[in-house]
């Protein structure tokens, strides 16, 4: 479908290997840590060092974007054609606290080659991923001889996702005109395996609550009491076992409306892929798998919505016994959402659940934080088979499909702009994201940018092919 063998696309990136890496190192060496109030800084920094080197690759705007947190960095470079299709890269510069006392076996932020590793903190996570898309838009316009992409070329890349994104959102919203696309790409995800590539699909939505129930107004003696008055650490109890059924499904009444069930077809797709669950439980430092009768251990983490506890406590916790009924209790409950689940109805929904199960004599109160939105690109949507088009060119084999069970921004983007949202991910589980000795294997990093420097045009012929 290109202009230009692909062949000559390979011949580019590995003439520009060298420099590109040399940039990518410099890059890693700023401890851009958002996490930490010292490292605010180096987060400028490395936004600043982004923006100069967007403009450097040839975007024509490249800027630093305020936010009451940390800068992000927007750059946008017009296609030569109006009627081209505009797609937005999303990525973050930010990355995760790393100290040689962790575990490191060499400095975290000064980069190094060991075999075909690149070890350093944000080789993966996503500086690594980010940085692929400036090698591969040059590889595009060299081998197709434009001196303007494709498409109409946007990138947002965010200082704070290491931090929860909190800001992120609000940016987007602020800045929608300017942000307005057709795709969203996001590089901030990882395949299968190396030997099994892969494009995800979707990624779950989380709710967050926390439930206190209020009992006698002290702690009380349960011999004095008990057995007469209702106790806060018991219902709390009484809560966490109402919250699944016998088949563990999530008891909550109205939890499951409106979710989009997969299709044979996606389930087939799982099957298909090389999952090895005694080794998955070894991951997971678990011995059994448990989980939504009639679904795989993949269709539970990545297609089925959850419930789970994530902390419960009340009474006395010390050495010894201490007979008392409470005077409080609490516990802290996570939902994670699919595709067709709304936070807000799941927060009714709960509120409702908990305040209909609790006795009299019981006060509670219940807390949600900020939720995620669940977000989802269909199959047969043509923009997802352009991006699987371009990864097939660079791996040389079919590509399969994932979903990712966490939550992350994408979902405000894809809600926000109204665009369907791609992952281009080349980073495999081995990777170490958050731990020490984090790294990217080489090879696929650029894989990462070959797959760029065909995605462009792909986008722009089936954009042209659905008018």
């Amino acid at each position: 479908m290109s202009e230009t063998p692909d062949s000559a696309v390979r011949t580019y990136i590995e003439n520009h290997r060298a420099a590109f890496l040399d940039d990518l190192v410099e890059w890693l060496r700023i401890p851009s840590v958002s996490a930490q109030p010292e490292h605010a800084t180096d987060v400028r920094r490395s936004a600043d060092w982004l923006a100069a080197k967007l403009r450097e690759t040839g975007f024509p705007v490249a800027e630093v974007w305020e936010t009451p947190g940390a800068p992000a960095v927007f750059a946008e470079w017009p296609s030569e054609d109006p009627d081209a299709p505009t797609v937005l890269v999303y990525g973050h510069h930010d990355v995760q606290p790393a100290a040689r006392e962790d575990g490191w076996h060499t400095e975290p932020f000064e980069p190094v080659v060991r075999g075909n590793r690149l070890h350093a903190r944000g080789a993966a996570d996503d500086k690594g991923q980010v940085f692929f898309h400036t090698l591969g838009v040059r590889a595009h316009l060299a081998t197709t001889g434009r001196s303007a992409p494709a498409v109409h070329l946007k990138m947002l890349v965010e200082g704070e996702e290491e931090s929860g994104s909190p800001h992120f959102r609000a940016l987007v919203e602020e800045n929608a005109e300017r942000l307005a696309a057709d795709a969203v790409v996001v590089s901030d995800t990882g395949m299968w395996s190396e030997d099994t590539p892969t494009v995800c699909t979707g990624m779950r939505g989380l709710a967050e609550c926390e439930i206190r129930l209020y009992g006698p107004d002290q702690d009380i003696h349960s011999g004095s009491f008990g057995g007469a008055v209702p106790n806060p650490a018991t219902e709390v109890a009484r809560l966490v076992a109402a919250l699944h059924d016998e088949h563990a499904r999530v008891a909550i009444p109205g939890f499951y409306d409106g979710i989009v069930e997969l299709s044979d077809h996606e389930r087939q797709l799982f099957a298909e892929l090389p999952f090895d669950e005694e080794r998955w439980l070894r991951t997971a430092r678990s011995t059994a798998a448990h989980g939504e009768a009639g679904h795989t251990t993949l269709e539970r983490v990545w297609a089925r919505p959850t419930a789970e506890v994530n902390g419960i406590g009340g009474g006395y916790q010390g050495a010894g016994s201490k007979t008392i009924i409470p005077a409080s209790a609490m516990v802290k409950l996570s939902f994670r959402l699919v595709a067709g689940q709304d936070p807000d109805h799941i927060a009714k929904a709960v509120t409702a659940w908990a305040a209909e199960r609790l006795p009299a004599g019981i006060r509670h109160e219940i807390t949600f934080s900020g939720a995620t939105r669940p977000c989802l690109t269909p199959l047969d949507h043509p923009a997802l088979r352009s991006l699987v088009r371009a990864m097939g060119r660079a791996f040389q084999q079919p590509i399969r499909y994932t979903r990712e069970g966490g939550s992350g921004p994408a979902a405000d983007l894809q809600e926000v702009l109204d665009a369907p949202v791609l992952f281009l991910g080349i980073s495999v589980p081995s990777d170490g994201w958050h731990a020490p000795d984090e790294k990217a294997e080489l090879d696929l990093l650029l894989k990462g940018v070959e797959t760029s420097a065909y995605l462009w045009s792909e986008l722009a012929a089936s954009s042209r092919e659905a008018h």
